[in-house]
């Protein structure tokens, strides 16, 4: 066990726990003042729930003994085995901690398709089982050491396919399920507090270096070279949305910039290990004006993703995961018994970028399939959708019984 390499992991899994009230923040500020608190709830409420699960069995499913490729074994189980074990370098509920966090997260994520009126009931069930379902052994078939597309080669630093393109696909799916909110797009509603908007996206910019850098797994060269590389992708991705949307708009808006770091952010993550500063700034660039012209699409086909969580996260983790592809490189750092990465298209590495489309069609198709099915059991069980009047009233006065801003 090495103590800095679990100093940095510790602190990087309070970093990625922060981002899920970020994320809250992040939402909470896009929907309408009647529907905050019920925004908020998504995330807020997946921790400590989601938590629990993934104590219970989704670490296991995720990260126990293999079978087939496909899903880890139940040895793990209430996290049986391992107090006193190492994962590497760090112990092994470090590196639960670290990726429960993840977990956390993700169907987070999806929330921002549904927001103003999915069932806060409906919501619990469906992010408990997907997370089983669809999140734990996606992160087996990626991340496990035996996982099948580990073996074969995909590359995916700290979760653009198993966090961002999952959730993003999973999202779009929601949004159609669901159908779009009252009087939608006739009426388009405005988000009522840009500030808070602003103050999660500064924070989830924040965490984010936990997120990456966490997934070194290591305080060395390559916890650098990611942190590194995520800020500059931020960057890359706030500056290309900003002008893009200047361009097209006119005018260069708040909500721009902070949807274009995220854009950035989403992209970054499955290459932040394996590529080189300045194409950070590329694959930002890139995600932010692909993101921005995914966001205006929805209008064009008319479906409600109402907080661009399919925009963002599914087309940014795309564009992401193949171009980690592209310009991912394979390099020898001190520390490291190891070489990382692989030779993407650019190094000569053809066969990577068709590893990677494939670990992308799979995922989002596996994602979106399941997601479906799940809607569908859940819509039987306690209902989806609030009923109208209680989408015109508010989710936070029906389904809480509070309002975010009283008096």
């Amino acid at each position: 066990m090495n103590a800095a390499d679990t100093a940095w992991l510790l602190v990087s899994a309070a970093l990625v726990l922060l981002m899920t009230p970020a994320l809250a923040l992040f939402y909470g500020g896009m929907v309408r003042k009647k529907n905050v608190l019920s925004t908020l709830m998504h995330s807020i409420a997946a921790i400590p729930l989601l938590s629990v699960v993934w104590a219970l069995v989704g670490y296991s499913i995720a990260f126990g003994r293999s079978h087939a490729g496909l899903v880890g074994g139940l040895e793990h189980v209430g996290l049986s085995g391992m107090i006193g074990q190492n994962h590497g370098s760090v112990p092994s509920l470090a590196f639960c901690a670290f990726q429960m966090m993840f977990a956390v997260i993700t169907p987070a994520l999806i929330s921002g398709a549904f927001a103003e009126r999915m069932r806060f009931s409906a919501y619990l069930l469906f992010a408990t089982l997907w997370s089983l379902v669809v999140y734990a052994p996606v992160a087996h078939w990626v991340w496990a050491e035996d996982g099948w597309l580990f073996k074969m080669g995909a590359l995916d630093f700290a979760g653009g396919t198993v966090v961002h393109l999952t959730a993003g696909s999973a999202a779009l799916v929601c949004a159609l399920v669901l159908g779009p909110r009252l009087k939608y797009p006739q009426e388009r509603p405005l988000p009522h507090n840009l500030t808070m908007t602003l103050t999660g996206a500064g924070i989830l910019w924040f965490g984010w270096f936990g997120f990456n850098a966490g997934s070194a797994l290591s305080s060395g060269h390559l916890a650098a070279l990611a942190f590194v590389t995520t800020h500059l992708g931020a960057a890359g991705g706030a500056l290309a949305w900003l002008f893009v949307e200047w361009r097209h708009r006119g005018k260069a808006t708040a909500l721009g910039v902070a949807s274009g770091l995220v854009a950035g952010l989403v992209a970054i993550t499955p290459a932040a290990g394996f590529v080189s500063p300045g194409w950070a700034i590329v694959i930002g660039a890139i995600a932010g004006a692909g993101c921005y012209a995914a966001v205006l699409a929805k209008y064009r086909f008319k479906y409600d993703d109402s907080l661009d969580a399919f925009g963002v996260h599914g087309v940014g983790g795309l564009i992401g995961a193949v171009l980690t592809g592209v310009f991912a490189v394979r390099r020898e750092l001190p520390g490291m018994t190891e070489a990382v990465g692989a030779p993407g298209l650019l190094s000569g590495g053809f066969k990577q970028l068709g590893v990677q489309v494939l670990a992308c069609v799979v995922a989002a198709a596996y994602s979106a399939i399941l997601t479906l099915g799940l809607l569908k059991l859940v819509d039987k069980l306690v209902g989806l959708r609030v009923e109208a009047s209680d989408e015109r009233e508010g989710l936070d006065t029906t389904q809480h019984g509070e309002e975010g801003y009283a008096g």
